[in-house]
């Protein structure tokens, strides 16, 4: 016991140090005082509620003179004005008709799920420079490159890797990449099936996207006959998309909802590492080995209003944002050949966290008008005034955009870009837990991250019914692209099936900016 009780204390991770306390000749931040946060609350209020304020007093006004007619008297008024009464009514019962046969059909998130490699596949740091210098393919600057990366990426040490890559010499076959693929495909949609007990030829849209395998036929042909669909399904395999493409799929097939009623959408997000592993020693290709990990998603959309019952959640809206026009931005991710052997391999370029926070200021600068409430969106206009038209030197306003949403699910690709919209977003460590408890648990399992995060956020019991979620994804292109849900229920960790159940307890963790690492 005494031994067990000493191996636990020794695996359990680093508490990075203390924050140092504030200077005492530096002035404390009023934007966090407790009565500046009351009054920006009010405000808030205030102006939200602003148009029913204002209606009161009209309405109390419109029911003070009714009530100084008879019942008999306003029979009289409508029997001579019976013309009127009917164009009326017949007005109303149009416009009510055309608008509920013209608005969109709503869309619902029945459910959805995460794969869990075995234990098989737990690929620790220490595993993994352990295979790199086995390969005998990387120099000893090489590794000790990769070696940096992982003692500052976050990573705890049980992320998961494919069978093929674990191997000396490591196995990238075609054989190798198709059973990666499968088992984690097949084992979310498994999952995802058997919590929802919908049967595979229900199913009448499949979407599916991985960006750098593209085998042919494609992966959305072999889940098509791996469960037999039916024939008139609607299936589209989307490539070549990078980490946002599970957001790119959400939006095509709440697209395709709208003018198919009835029906099921299965979209499926995940990333093959057996054919893309980098095996050279160009240093802007060597940072995604050491990032990307094995994972997928699988999520059940509906459009039939007797699914709302059952369903988590209700798809609000959808921004994409792209900036391939600019050379830069197209640039910034790119598959190619390395300049000494001719391996392939997705470099990444040194302007890539600069291209990313334009695509997002583009994204929320579209996003915020929807979602914002008007006290924000007031604030932000007045300084926007101010500066660029009055010429007053003072910074310019961030929404607040913790009004707007309850919990944030941002894509987590690495640990800088986490760090960053942390910043910029002006977010807490409660909000980034889920993003930063994701890539220390699974790593970046590319455009299926977003799903491990909403997972964490639903094992801790946090999503109660009525909050707002915004899923943040960025992608090769360059492209930030978002997803608004509405939790439609409250959702009860007890009776959840996911990733993180039988460890949640365990987060989270504190992770050291640098964990020192030995092989």
């Amino acid at each position: 016991m005494a031994d067990e009780k000493k191996q636990n204390l020794e695996n359990k991770p680093v508490l990075s140090p203390p924050l140092p306390e504030r200077k005492k000749n530096t002035l404390p931040n009023f934007l966090l005082s407790v009565q500046l946060k009351y009054v920006k609350l009010g405000y808030h209020y205030l102006v939200s509620n602003a148009m029913y304020l204002m209606l009161m007093p009209v309405l109390c006004v419109i029911f003070a003179h009714l009530s100084t007619f008879t019942v008999d008297e306003l029979w009289n008024q409508l029997k001579f004005n019976f013309v009127t009464v009917v164009l009326s009514s017949t007005s109303i019962v149009f416009t009510a008709t055309l608008y509920f046969m013209s608005r969109p059909r709503k869309v619902y998130l029945v459910d959805f799920s995460c794969y869990k490699p075995g234990p098989a596949h737990k690929a620790s740091r220490e595993l993994f420079m352990q295979l790199s210098a086995q390969s005998a393919v990387f120099t000893e600057q090489s590794l000790a490159f990769q070696k940096k990366i992982l003692e500052k990426s976050g990573y705890g040490e049980m992320t998961y890797a494919p069978k093929g890559l674990m191997r000396v010499p490591p196995d990238q076959s075609m054989a190798e990449s198709w059973r990666e693929s499968e088992m984690v495909m097949f084992g979310a949609i498994d999952d995802l099936l058997a919590k929802t007990m919908v049967k595979p030829r229900d199913i009448g849209i499949l979407v599916v996207n991985s960006s750098l395998f593209n085998p042919t036929p494609s992966l959305s042909a072999r889940v098509v006959n791996h469960y037999k669909l039916r024939g008139n399904i609607l299936s589209y395999y989307l490539g070549g998309m990078g980490c946002s493409a599970g957001l790119i799929s959400i939006d095509l097939a709440k697209d395709l909802l709208q003018v198919h009623p009835n029906s099921y959408a299965l979209v499926v997000s995940t990333e093959n590492i057996s054919r893309n592993w980098y095996f050279g020693n160009d240093r802007s290709m060597l940072v995604t080995n050491c990032l990307f990990r094995m994972g997928a998603a699988a999520v059940l959309l509906s459009n039939r209003t007797f699914d709302r019952r059952r369903s988590k959640y209700q798809l609000i809206r959808t921004v994409r944002t792209h900036k391939g026009a600019d050379d830069k931005s197209f640039n910034c991710v790119l598959q190619r050949e390395d300049l000494d052997t001719q391996r392939v391999g997705v470099s990444l370029s040194k302007d890539l966290m600069a291209i990313a926070g334009e695509a997002l200021k583009t994204n929320i600068t579209t996003l915020g008008p929807l979602v914002l409430p008007v006290s924000e969106q007031l604030l932000f206009f007045v300084t926007l005034v101010a500066k660029k038209i009055f010429k007053m030197k003072i910074k310019p306003y961030i929404p607040d955009f913790k009004l707007a949403f309850e919990h944030f699910c941002i894509h987590a690709g690495g640990r800088g870009v986490l760090d960053e919209l942390e910043k910029n977003l002006e977010l807490t460590e409660w909000h980034m837990e889920p993003s930063r408890m994701t890539l220390y648990r699974f790593g970046n399992t590319s455009s299926s991250s977003l799903w491990y995060e909403l997972a964490y956020s639903e094992a801790k019991g946090r999503i109660k019914k009525g909050d707002r979620i915004w899923q943040i994804g960025f992608g090769s292109g360059f492209k930030c692209n978002s997803a608004v849900w509405r939790a439609i229920r409250a959702i009860d960790p007890a009776k959840e099936k996911n990733p993180w159940m039988d460890e949640i307890d365990d987060f989270p963790v504190r992770v050291p900016r640098v964990a020192p690492l030995v092989y």
